[in-house]
């Protein structure tokens, strides 16, 4: 490799682009398509914890920048940190393009093309469980369902 490697997921919501930025910042919205609990909403500053209680896992998010109803920049996982943003691209016909890139990944080439494949189905997921929520109000569990207990690794 001569760079680290950079993944982006993105998905067309068929909402107003206000509503969807707001599933991504409001964890009252977030909790129902991809964690399980958050300590507070995705604002300029902010320092945040994610929890996903069904795995026993949690990281820690801050925030770096907010363009309301634009763009979200922040970093997560301080032990190797890595930065993520979304953007919120406005469409006809009250439509939304998501597009989540995530960069940063470190370690060996092959560790880091690991977390960067392990990151992509993650946020392809939360992608189309946000837009299952959203369109449909479907609470699709994919998140939850992705590493069931008793079916080993």
């Amino acid at each position: 490799m001569t760079q680290p490697p950079a993944v982006t997921a993105q998905m067309l919501i068929r909402k107003p682009v206000a509503e969807v930025f707001q599933a991504f910042a409001d964890p009252a919205v977030t909790t129902k398509f991809w964690f399980t609990r958050s300590s507070g909403r995705l604002e300029p500053g902010a320092t945040v914890t994610w929890d996903w209680e069904m795995y026993g896992v949690s990281t820690v998010v801050t925030v770096k920048d907010v363009e309301e109803n634009s763009r979200i920049l922040a970093e997560w996982d301080p032990e190797s940190p890595t930065q993520l943003e979304w953007r919120f691209l406005p469409g006809e016909g009250d439509t939304t393009l998501v597009r989540i890139t995530e960069t940063g990944f470190t370690g060996t080439a092959d560790q880091a093309v690991a977390k960067a494949i392990d990151s992509m189905g993650g946020f392809t997921m939360v992608l189309c469980a946000c837009k299952a929520l959203l369109e449909q109000g479907v609470l699709l569990n994919a998140v939850g369902d992705a590493h069931p207990a008793g079916f080993g690794d």
